[in-house]
C-alpha cells in the first residue's frame, strides 16, 4: 500500500517509540526533506544522532532517541506562514512561548521557527516538535 504522508508517519514513529521508551527507531522510507527535518531536531537536541542507511527499498533513517520529545506531529494541510503570523502558528500548536519549535521550509532551505524570524521568511509549516 502507497504510503500518502510520509511526514506524518515519520513523526509519529518517532513519537510512538519515544512514548515506550525505545533507545531507537527505524524511519522508512527515507527522503531528503525528513532528514532535514531531523537535522533540525538533531540541532534542537530532540533526538540523538541519525545515520541513512541504503536498504534498496529507498532507504531508512536509523534514529536514536534521547527522551525528550513530550509530543510532535506534522501539520497538515501545510499551511503557508509569513514572518509576521510565526507567533501565532507557534501559540497555536506549542504549549508555551519559547518552549518546542515548529519546523518550517523556507525558500532558503528546512528550519526552524526562530531561525526563520530571524531570517524575516516565511514558508510553509511542516510540522511541530516539544
Amino acid at each position: 500500500m502507497a504510503r500518502l504522508n510520509t511526514i506524518a508517519d515519520a513523526m509519529s514513529a518517532i513519537k510512538n517509540a519515544s512514548d515506550g521508551g525505545k533507545p531507537s527507531v527505524i524511519i522508512e522510507p527515507a527522503s531528503k526533506l525528513i532528514g532535514s527535518m531531523l537535522g533540525i531536531m538533531q540541532e534542537s537536541g530532540y533526538i540523538g544522532e541519525f545515520e541513512y542507511v541504503e536498504d534498496g527499498r529507498g532507504g531508512q533513517f536509523n534514529v536514536g532517541l534521547v527522551g525528550r520529545i513530550n509530543r510532535c506531529g506534522a501539520i497538515t494541510p501545510r499551511f503557508s506562514a509569513t514572518a509576521d503570523e510565526m507567533e501565532g502558528w507557534e501559540n497555536r500548536y506549542l504549549p508555551a512561548k519559547g518552549f518546542g519549535l515548529l519546523i518550517i521550509s523556507t525558500s532558503q532551505g528546512v528550519m526552524s521557527h526562530e531561525q526563520a524570524r530571524r531570517a524575516g521568511i516565511g514558508g510553509e509549516l511542516l510540522g511541530f516538535v516539544y
